[in-house]
């Protein structure tokens, strides 16, 4: 007998939403429709700016927290309802059986979000669904949740329209994209799930070849190696849901089970995985042999080597992906006294400053010349994708691009550039002849 169906969101970065509700569509089609326990269906909804609505059961939901790469979280939808002020959100909160979903004995935080909302201060609104819950709470169990900021068993979002106000429950916990693995992040780290999407957006396919001439860390290398050898995101993770009433434990063993058996045969099968980096710096290596390591990832073959330097790792052709150093990150990775590459650690920045980046100077356009004559002298038959959050890039690399794709990392606007390198077919152009918006 299927579980009752339930309304879900997943938000992801702004620009993934696509991407996000074809993940879902497979997830649902994989890992529900064929879960070992009775489970009901996955249907994708609507995409909305930053996310994506799906309907399914419990089952649907734990399975989206473990086998989405693209989602951010997971959050279970619990009312919907017109607001004018803070009085009618403390309201629609109260109103809810917040006892179904958890005790007063656990602790609890409370985040908020809005567009275009009217109400006067969002932290104050904040504050009144936190007493809505609370109140509800002491008034049908005789006690009322701690509150905890930090490490809280239960996260309650609100999300405020104009006129609208929606209450989720979070069943992920830590954010999606923290996997586990990834402990040495290195300057300007690329999250997780923003790679996982990038990937998809590309065509990428398990067995095609992939190359990342500035590896870094390894986040877009362990993204698709895990892809490739069918090792779920969520497996080695915690999980909100599971602090949750409804939480059926031996429901998710079974899921878990399940995947580990999935990612047991794709390691059984011994897979080529033509998945290939190279870095200028040894110490960005390193770091990224140790994530490889953490993530459940075989040896691959990574090479220290300038970019400019690169050479295609097969004969066939592939996809070559790229979120190039300048600006803070060239002026992390110089030579030392004795011309050895090293790592300074100055700039290290995180998020969405990661991503920040100061004018040109000649030294990044000089650079970005040989990087574009390397890409069309030795790449030809590539699919080439750089991401940046510099609209001139194509025009410093001298290459006319194919599309460009918006994508946001937090707040700020990136660019996925699309190079085709057909020999003989790429024109070389000024720098200064920029792409039209």
């Amino acid at each position: 007998m299927s579980s009752p169906l339930l309304d879900w969101f997943a938000p992801c970065p702004r620009g993934l939403e696509a991407p996000l509700a074809a993940e879902l569509d497979e997830i649902g089609d994989r890992h529900v429709d064929n879960a070992p326990v009775p489970s009901g269906a996955l249907s994708v909804g609507a995409q909305v700016p930053g996310g994506v609505h799906f309907r399914g059961s419990w089952v649907a939901g734990m399975a989206a927290n473990l086998h989405s790469r693209i989602a951010s979280r997971v959050l279970l939808k619990i009312a919907q309802g017109q607001y004018r002020n803070e009085h009618d959100i403390y309201d629609l909160t109260h109103r809810q059986r917040w006892k179904q979903w958890f005790t007063p004995n656990q602790t609890m935080r409370v985040d908020l979000t809005a567009i275009k909302s009217p109400v006067k201060s969002l932290e104050f609104t904040t504050l009144r669904v936190k007493d809505a819950v609370c109140d509800r709470l002491r008034e049908v169990a005789g006690a009322r949740p701690s509150i905890d900021t930090a490490q809280p068993d239960v996260r309650v979002f609100a999300f405020l329209t104009a006129n609208e106000c929606t209450l989720y429950l979070d069943t992920s916990g830590e954010p999606l994209f923290k996997r586990g693995w990834r402990l040495d992040k290195g300057a300007a780290p690329l999250r997780e799930n923003l790679a996982a999407g990038i990937l998809r957006l590309t065509g990428w396919t398990p067995g095609t070849p992939l190359f990342d001439p500035m590896c870094g860390s390894g986040t877009f290398l362990a993204e698709a190696a895990q892809t490739a050898l069918d090792i779920a995101p969520g497996m080695e993770r915690r999980f909100g849901f599971e602090k949750l009433k409804p939480f059926q434990p031996m429901t998710w063993q079974k899921l878990r089970e399940a995947a580990f058996q999935a990612r047991n045969a794709a390691f059984a099968a011994q897979p080529d995985l033509n998945i290939f980096g190279s870095d200028i710096s040894g110490d960005m290596l390193e770091k990224a042999r140790a994530n490889l390591n953490r993530a459940g990832i075989p040896r691959l073959m990574l090479k220290q080597l300038d970019e400019r330097n690169m050479t295609p790792p097969t004969d066939a052709p592939g996809i070559l992906i790229a979120n190039p150093p300048y600006g803070e990150r060239i002026e992390v990775r110089r030579r030392g006294p004795r011309g050895e590459i090293r790592d300074t650690g100055r700039f290290r920045r995180e998020d969405e400053e990661a991503f920040e980046r100061a004018q040109p100077d000649p030294a990044d356009t000089e650079f970005f010349i040989s990087l574009g004559n390397a890409l069309k002298q030795r790449f030809p038959g590539w699919r080439a994708y750089v991401l940046t959050s510099d609209r001139k890039l194509p025009g410093l690399m001298r290459l006319r691009e194919s599309t460009k794709t918006p994508l946001f990392n937090g707040a700020l606007k990136c660019r996925l550039f699309r190079f085709d390198l057909i020999a003989g077919s790429v024109r070389n152009r000024p720098a200064g002849d920029q792409p039209a918006e």
